[in-house]
């Protein structure tokens, strides 16, 4: 294997995240470092962990895959999930860090959801907490079964084997340093995906004579590649942009924002991060459209893909490149894995420990017992998703599909209104979470009219809070005020750190 120079970057590299793991433990003082880094992530940082918390191997692997069998028609779900990620950044993340502040410090969602509606009962805490830990649980063993089929794939080796060996670094280094350590990470892994994502088209463009000889040789081959609305009817275009709401109410994302340094860094950090999923996103697509004129060229390479589709990043970096370039490369697709996998595993760990341990089992723990309370969640729910994972074709998986839409319907239209409507009422809040999820669900099993449950989800939802809420009492004087005083104080630091 140490004669495999794939095999030494994929060492050196797990070696270096492990590495800053234990770098980021000594920067771990208390609780809220390991769960939230103390709220100190800077621009750049904050920017490249959301991108890369965000894109997983389907990125490197799903995109390239479907636009070289179809075309340009696969890209619109890339721009609906551009547009949501830029009104995600405009509309929640600076709101989301000043008011998370103001509410008692919340340091989870769950947490920020009993603060601001003064849940004393904490309802909305423990079906918010139970929501996440459903799907996240079976978010990390899907990860766990990308990494292990990577290892698998790559190494030739037995799947039980590269189970263990795929999650066992992504575990070591969130279980040492926490979410300094997962962010940090993810900025250097949120860079290696980017780079392979441009390089690699761009590699291919040349070994076919140029961008418009790549151009003709595709339309030489099936010009409807070439066509956008190819195979697309209005409800799928609609279904596809509806991708984009699911960023409102994704947990991993959103604790991001929280995490920010102050407002100051988010106009920085929102034209980083949408700059870099532009690359990215246009990099995936030309990788399968400009594969397709490659493999074209060279049908002997061909067949290296004809079984598998999502392999044709992996092939072509193996083909176009020195093999040590090419183990970097293919780097970008364990990095991704494991970028998603550590943010779901820390916000599953910290819902557990604030949301039950610290607010049902010990208020008054100390510091150094929470922080070693969330290790060793980590650890639980690492021993739960290697055992899910251990039969890779169990129909657990299956909800990993329609997962996006259950968060981005129960929690996108309680984050957005909570946000932005003073009226917003606790049973608002519970009745668009149960609406959001109840649909996604009933909706993906019938599946109407082929529309993505996303968007039915979310407009349910939205119309519940707003319903319940208005029939609801009004909010307390003291919710009441400290929502506009939060507003207050955003509109303030607004002025000071204009966009």
């Amino acid at each position: 294997m140490f004669s495999n120079p794939t095999a030494v970057t994929f060492i050196g590299y797990l070696i270096a995240m492990i590495g800053i793991g234990f770098f980021a433990y000594f920067y771990t003082r208390n609780y809220s470092d390991y769960i939230l880094g103390g709220r100190s992530l800077g621009g750049i940082v904050t920017a490249l962990s959301v991108g890369a918390s965000d894109m997983s191997g389907w990125l490197l692997m799903g995109v390239p895959g479907s636009v070289y069998l179809f075309g340009i028609s696969q890209s619109w779900i890339a721009i609906g999930l551009t547009i949501g990620a830029y009104l995600n950044w405009q509309l929640v993340a600076a709101r989301l860090r000043v008011y998370t502040e103001k509410a008692h410090n919340s340091l989870t969602l769950p947490d920020y959801f009993t603060h601001r509606f003064e849940d004393k009962g904490n309802l909305l805490r423990i079906i918010a907490a139970i929501v996440i830990l459903i799907f996240f649980t079976i978010y990390c063993a899907s990860g766990v079964v990308a990494g292990a089929r990577l290892f698998e794939n790559t190494f030739h080796m037995d799947y039980e084997t590269a189970l263990i060996i795929g999650a066992a670094a992504t575990i070591l280094y969130v279980f040492i340093g926490g979410f300094l350590a997962v962010s940090w990470t993810d900025t250097i892994q949120a860079s290696i995906m980017c780079i392979a994502l441009v390089v690699t088209p761009i590699a291919v463009c040349m070994d076919a004579g140029g961008f418009f000889e790549s151009i003709e040789q595709i339309r030489s081959i099936n010009p409807k590649m070439l066509d956008i609305m190819e195979g697309q009817t209005a409800v799928g275009i609609i279904s596809l942009l509806a991708w984009g709401l699911g960023y409102f109410g994704q947990p991993h994302i959103l604790v991001r924002f929280m995490a920010a340094k102050s407002i100051a860094v988010i106009p920085n950090a929102r034209r980083v991060g949408i700059i870099w999923m532009i690359f990215c996103l246009a990099g995936a697509i030309g990788v399968g459209f400009f594969g397709a004129a490659y493999f074209s060229l060279h049908p002997a390479d061909a067949g290296l893909v004809q079984e598998n589709n999502e392999r044709v990043f992996i092939v072509l970096s193996s083909l176009l490149f020195n093999p040590w370039i090419a183990g970097l490369l293919m780097s970008a697709i364990l990095a991704a894995v494991m970028s998603t996998l550590s943010c779901q595993l820390l916000v599953c760990s910290s819902t557990l420990t604030e949301d039950f341990y610290h607010t049902f089992v010990r208020p008054k723990a100390s510091q150094r017992e929470l922080v070693w309370f969330g290790r060793s969640m980590v650890l639980l729910i690492s021993v739960l998703a290697i055992w899910l994972a251990s039969d890779p074709e169990s129909l657990v998986f299956s909800l990993v599909s329609y997962a996006w839409a259950g968060f981005g319907a129960a929690f996108g239209p309680v984050i957005l209104l909570s946000l932005w409507w003073s009226r917003m009422t606790r049973n608002g809040a519970l009745a668009g979470i149960v609406t959001g999820a109840a649909t996604v669900l009933v909706w993906n099993h019938f599946a109407w009219f082929g529309l993505y449950e996303i968007l039915p989800g979310f407009v349910f939802a939205s119309i519940a809070i707003v319903v319940v809420s208005l029939l609801d009492k009004a909010p307390s004087k003291a919710v009441a005020e400290r929502h506009e005083s939060v507003l207050a104080e955003f509109r303030r630091l607004e002025a000071e750190n204009p966009s």
